[in-house]
């Protein structure tokens, strides 16, 4: 029994030797395994696609007013927008409208899929279909326009279908400008070509 016991405390003692150099190898072993890896390698594909967002420099919902010249306000807003890569002090946006309040009160309200606007000229040229609605109530559809962002001026460049207080029409050209002369107000001109179908709202009515 004796010899028993002698054999059981040395091994006890001995586990308290190497129980804790074993744990000190292994502490040793963690440290020498985390330096071997580099922690910038999983920084790496975060800082690319970082760099790609900020080539691309997309501005989502971008918002931005102005006053013309003349006094009118304008407020523009759209989906997204982005420079031209191609072009310096051109950007490009999607889905964007436009408010126009003129000083005497009236309004225009437009709507565009795509939009090139240009900050060298202050015009946006506008295609993909455009809206137009007017506090007149004239509704006016066309596929391109150029409004102007410094003045009030609204141009299409081609023929426009429209629908208002006298009917529904049709013509080569529309524009919204400011009368010239002080005190000038505010005109929807339709040319070139104009054909009205006219329809009063009174049609039927007695009086």
């Amino acid at each position: 029994m004796s010899g028993t016991g002698i054999t059981y405390s040395r091994i006890v003692n001995w586990l308290k030797i190497i129980l804790p150099a074993a744990a000190l190898v292994l502490l040793s072993l963690m440290f020498l395994v985390s330096k071997s890896v580099d922690p910038t390698t999983s920084l790496t594909y975060a800082r690319i696609n970082l760099d790609e967002l900020t080539g691309e420099q997309k501005i989502t919902n971008p918002r931005f007013s102005s006053v013309t010249e003349d006094g009118a306000a304008i407020q523009f807003k759209a989906e997204s927008a982005a420079p031209d890569a191609e072009r310096s002090n051109h950007f490009k946006a999607l889905a964007l409208e436009a408010d126009i309040e003129t000083p005497d009160g009236a309004q225009v309200n437009i709507k565009a899929a795509h939009a090139d606007i240009d900050g060298e000229t202050n015009q946006i040229n506008l295609s993909g279909g455009v809206s137009l609605h007017t506090s007149t109530d004239y509704w006016i559809s066309t596929e391109t326009l150029t409004t102007a962002m410094d003045s009030t001026y609204v141009a299409s460049n081609g023929p426009v279908e429209a629908t208002g207080p006298m009917g529904d029409l049709s013509a080569g050209d529309a524009v919204i400008s400011r009368q010239e002369g002080e005190g000038g107000g505010y005109v929807l001109v339709f040319k070139d070509g104009v054909k009205l179908v006219y329809d009063p709202k009174d049609k039927g009515e007695t009086r």
